[in-house]
């Protein structure tokens, strides 16, 4: 259920009944041949699969989060920590106040990881009511990375982990093989030009591209994961 394709009236009589809510959150960067758009449609299309059969609302994707370090790739954003931050704030603050008492947060973006902090703080803050919020990074998730691990274990950025259908775009050709692996050691320590230069197509490293057959396995995964934590994730059942 697609908050966008609802009006209030249908979200307020759903909150009689249920107060589950799915927040997905991503970015709006590069992933070499792949979507600019690539984990804000993971995060959103993960989250509604997985909601739908609940018949759990699904808010529309944040699109910008944490990127500073793909920045000299055009097309990419990258919002201050202290902004995004302050927009979960809002947004949590604002589910709370309408009722909302379960709250996922799905995120498509590693780079979003350090709001977790936040969410902490905010679910200790007092309240007249209990409202819990989970923060759930879908792609690397115990049962999703286990199914990627079948087939390779090198899954960095902009490489087959996120090639699926949907995250393709009109006019790129994929290469075959492999990019090299750039150290992870490395990634989290250079300039955003420094990344230009060590990544001159945006992979960070390991195959281009698997089957689709291979990337279902992969999907299948997330999406079941994600609607077991819808269901069976929270304190308060």
């Amino acid at each position: 259920m697609r908050v966008f394709d609802s009006n209030w009236m249908q979200i307020a009589d759903y909150l009689l009944r249920d107060d589950r809510i799915v927040l997905p959150v991503g970015s709006t960067e590069q992933h070499g041949y792949l979507s600019l758009g690539t984990d804000a449609v993971l995060a959103e299309r993960v989250s509604v699969e997985a909601a739908e059969p609940l018949g759990v609302p699904v808010l529309p994707v944040l699109p910008f989060g944490m990127a500073p370090y793909f920045v000299e790739y055009p097309g990419s954003m990258s919002l201050r920590m202290s902004t995004y931050i302050e927009v979960i704030r809002d947004l949590l603050d604002c589910l709370a106040y309408q009722g909302f008492r379960r709250i996922a947060v799905i995120n498509g973006h590693g780079g979003n990881a350090p709001v977790a902090g936040l969410i902490r703080e905010w679910v200790c803050a007092p309240r007249a009511e209990r409202v819990e919020v989970l923060f759930h990074s879908w792609y690397n998730a115990p049962k999703t990375a286990e199914a990627a691990s079948r087939f390779d274990d090198d899954q960095f950025h902009g490489s087959w982990l996120e090639n699926f259908a949907w995250t393709r775009v009109d006019g790129a050709e994929i290469p075959g093989g492999s990019a090299p692996v750039l150290p992870r050691s490395l990634a989290d320590n250079v300039t955003a030009r420094e990344m230009r230069e060590l990544s001159p197509d945006g992979s960070l490293g390991g195959a281009y591209q698997r089957s689709d057959e291979d990337m279902r396995v992969v999907w299948d995964a997330g999406v079941a994961e994600v609607r077991e934590l819808l269901e069976k994730g929270w304190l308060d059942q």
